[in-house]
Order: C-alpha cells, then sequence, then structure tokens
C-alpha cells in the first residue's frame, strides 16, 4: 500500500526514511511531499523510528558511506520537491546490494544527485558574493541586517561563512525561505521574511555605492558577463546595483582620465569565462585566455583535468616544462612522484581531479633549459577565475592544496605551509580542504632524511584526503 509522507528538512527524511527501511518498504511504495507552511527548513521534528525498530534501524543506517549522508544534506537544500522520492531511492539500492552505486557517474540517479548539489553549492557560492549588510538600530546596539532571495533554500549552508567573516558584528540575514540571526556567539535560524520588511536604504548603502565607484573599472564594462554572474534577480538586493547606470555613462570620460593618467589595467580571466561552466565549455575558452603575459611565452594552456564528479581535486602551482610541451597536468619528474605517492595512498589518479592555480608556464631560459619561475601577485590574480570556475563545475568533498602558491590562494596569504600543512580545515570552495607539500620541492630537498620525511608527510595527507 502506498503511503504519502509530509517532508520539509533533511532531518526529518532522515527519520522517516530510516523507519522505511527497519520495515523494508520500497521507494515504489512511498511518495514525499513536501510542506509549504514550515517556517524553517531545519525546524525540528518529532517524527522518529519507533524504539523497537532502532537496532534494525542503526545496522540499515550504518551501510551507508558518509559521503552520501554529506550529499544528501545539500541536496536537501535542493527546491525541488523530487529531491526526497530521489534521496530514498538512492538510499534504498546502497541499502540492498548497491554499496559502489555512487561511484558510478553515469547511473541517472547519481548524476540527478550530483547536478542538484552542484546547483545548491553554485547557489552558496551567490550568497556569499551577494549578501549586502546595512546597518540598522542605536549607536549602543548597531545590528547589520541583508535580504537575499537565492534559489534554493541554503541558509544552514551559507551562515557559518558569515559567522567566521562578519564575527565581530550583530548581524541578521532574512530569505524568503528562512533567517539566521548571528550574536557574536551563536547562530540562530527562524522563519523568512518578505523583502518589504528589510528593504529600507540606508547609510550603509550609500557606504557600499561609494566603494563600488571607487573600483568600478570602466575598461572592464561587458553587460552580458556580468548579467551571467551577478543575476538581475538580485539586483534589487545590491545597493551597488542602481550606480551601475550612472558609472556606465561615465565610463568613455573615465577611461579617457585613466588613459591620461597611465593607470594600468588588472585584467582577469573573468573576462574570457565562457557562458556555460561545466568543465569542457571552461577548458575550451581557457585556451584563449591572455589576461596576463604568460601566454605570450608559453607554448600552451594547461587546464586540469580528471572526472567532472571527481570527490577529491589537487591544486599545484603551475605547469613545468613536460607540462607546458604535452598540455597536461603533472605529467614531469613531480608527475610521477606525485603518482607513486597517490598509489602509495590507494588514490586511483583517473579518480581525481588535477589542475594548477595559474595555466601557463612561467619560465626563465638558461642555454637550452627552461627552469621554473614563481608567478607573481598579478598572475595568480589574473588566473585565479579559471581556478574558481573548476572547483565550482566539480564541488568536490575534499580539497589538497600542493604547495604553498596554492594554499596561500585558497586559505589566505598568511597561511605557512610549514605550520598549517596536514590540517584539514573549511575554505570557501570545499568543507573539508588541506595544504601538502609540493612534489617539485621534494624533488628540490638535498637532505635525503628531510626528503624522506616530506614523502611520508605527502602520502599521509592523502590517505587524510579518502578518510
Amino acid at each position: 500500500m502506498d503511503q504519502f509522507l509530509s517532508i520539509e528538512t533533511f532531518d526529518q527524511w532522515r527519520d522517516q526514511a530510516r523507519e522505511l527501511l527497519s520495515r523494508e518498504v520500497p521507494p515504489t511504495d512511498v511518495h514525499f511531499e513536501t510542506r509549504s507552511d514550515q517556517p524553517s527548513l531545519f525546524g525540528s521534528d518529532d517524527a522518529q523510528a519507533s524504539p523497537t525498530d532502532q537496532s534494525h534501524v542503526r545496522n540499515a543506517v550504518a551501510k551507508v558511506p558518509k559521503s552520501f549522508l554529506e550529499l544528501a544534506k545539500i541536496v536537501a537544500c535542493h527546491q525541488r520537491p523530487a529531491r526526497w522520492e530521489l534521496l530514498y531511492r538512492t538510499l534504498w539500492r546502497l541499502t540492498h546490494g548497491e554499496s559502489s552505486l555512487l561511484e558510478i557517474a553515469t547511473d541517472d540517479d547519481v548524476h540527478r544527485l550530483q547536478q542538484m548539489s552542484k546547483a545548491v553549492t553554485r547557489d552558496v557560492h551567490k550568497m556569499k558574493a551577494f549578501v549586502r549588510f546595512r546597518l540598522v538600530g542605536s549607536a549602543a546596539e548597531e545590528t547589520y541586517v541583508a535580504w537575499h532571495r537565492p534559489d534554493h533554500r541554503i541558509v544552514r549552508l551559507a551562515a557559518p561563512f558569515f559567522a567566521r567573516r562578519f564575527k565581530a558584528m550583530n548581524w541578521s540575514i532574512f530569505t524568503p525561505w528562512e533567517s539566521v540571526v548571528w550574536d557574536q556567539k551563536q547562530l540562530r535560524y527562524g522563519a523568512g521574511v518578505p523583502a518589504s520588511e528589510v528593504s529600507d536604504e540606508d547609510s550603509l548603502e550609500e557606504l557600499w555605492k561609494t566603494y563600488y565607484a571607487s573600483i568600478f573599472n570602466p575598461a572592464r564594462v561587458k553587460v552580458n558577463a556580468m548579467k551571467r554572474e551577478m543575476p538581475v534577480r538580485h539586483w534589487k538586493t545590491l545597493p551597488e546595483a542602481s550606480v551601475i547606470q550612472d558609472l556606465l555613462d561615465e565610463a568613455p570620460q573615465r577611461v579617457s582620465e585613466m588613459i591620461e593618467k597611465n593607470e594600468g589595467f588588472a585584467e582577469t580571466a573573468t573576462n574570457y569565462m565562457p557562458a556555460e561552466s561545466d568543465l569542457a565549455s571552461l577548458k575550451v575558452a581557457a585556451e584563449c585566455c591572455q589576461a596576463c603575459d604568460l601566454h605570450r611565452f608559453a607554448n600552451q594552456m594547461v587546464f586540469g583535468e580528471g572526472p567532472r564528479d571527481a570527490k577529491i581535486v589537487l591544486v599545484g602551482e603551475q605547469p613545468g616544462d613536460r607540462e607546458d610541451l604535452e598540455g597536461r597536468p603533472f605529467m614531469g619528474p613531480a608527475g610521477q612522484l606525485l603518482d607513486e605517492c597517490l598509489a602509495i595512498a590507494g588514490i586511483r589518479r583517473d579518480e581525481i581531479y588535477i589542475t594548477n592555480v595559474v595555466k601557463h608556464f612561467k619560465f626563465t631560459e638558461r642555454g637550452k633549459r627552461r627552469l621554473h619561475k614563481k608567478p607573481d601577485s598579478r598572475e595568480i590574480f589574473a588566473c585565479r577565475p579559471w581556478l574558481e570556475a573548476e572547483l565550482a563545475a566539480i564541488g568536490p568533498t575534499m580539497l589538497v592544496c600542493l604547495g604553498a602558491t596554492p594554499a596561500q590562494a585558497l586559505f589566505g596569504r598568511d597561511f605557512r605551509i610549514t605550520t598549517g600543512r596536514g590540517s584539514v580545515q573549511p575554505t570557501e570552495w570545499c568543507q573539508r580542504t588541506i595544504a601538502t607539500w609540493h612534489p617539485a620541492a621534494i624533488l628540490r630537498m638535498p637532505d635525503p632524511t628531510r626528503k624522506s620525511q616530506m614523502t611520508e608527510n605527502l602520502v599521509s595527507d592523502l590517505v587524510t584526503a579518502v578518510t
């Protein structure tokens, strides 16, 4: 007999799924409905498996890969009502003879889950980019508020980022689905609110408009790209959007003034981004990138390679001489050492995605030899959008920084590989990010004892990436 269950939160779905599994109810007999009258996505629910079923439930759930639970928590934030039935069907298959299901990227259910996960992850990135706080309240009780309209129910996923970045402020973020309040101690979640309750303009918006106008570069205006990266639906909540047209009108005069002052333009790869954000489109577009001068001397752009659904992404500094000739990352001596360490750690190279912060080989010539030269901050900044686009397209569960350059690009410029190596930390691009030695640094180490120790560190950190 078919069962109809009303679900709104991941916790509610999890509890119901446990009970259904304990009673061996197949997916074909279950229909989930999303309640529209619930104020909070993550509100508590009283639905629990009965005490007599708990042992059976725990045994069934214990067989579920941790990666599925992490994936399910993200997919639960998607707006599609079918997410609950898709999650239960996948859970049923995982616990009924298909324990390796998530490794089959071509499976329809797995592919749909990955696509929904990526959509939610992209929405989280958009929220981090487009939320603008405004000051309200008295000087004695300053509070900052923001209203945002995400595509999915992502407040719980994004809120910890704002708590870390603005930990010394009292702030609130309101969305139509859910709201969050930070009091410098803890995050508290509540019902969503309409834009009209938090849309009054104040001095903070004027301050932001002034700031935005000061960094506006009229020489790099591409309206289509602007709309792609800053969707029009978000413009009402962005105070800077109201001054864009005035800045565009002033652009010709400002360009002339900048040229007269002989000011340089800091171009980035953003200007070369394709309309589609999948890896194949990114790779084709990257071949035309001229955001920095490195393209003039290298043989070719060396883009990342690996499966689109890779769980682990390795990020190095830049391609070397061999990579520049072959057009593939980590093919030289450093790549050979990396392959050896991956094998020891039990990781297949064809299951991970490997890329670099900078995509062109920077070198200095010594006779017939081309020797590696570290990219400067300008070149890293120019190429960074390619890496961010790769990570957004893949949505890895583990991110490994090989060496100081990618570590500082993702953790911050104060990061030191000598003190921070081996520590798993959350970053904007992945909740589990770790930094370790670059294989090239190991090869350059003259002390045999130290070289052996660094190699062991690299293997140990790679093992951490898969556990």
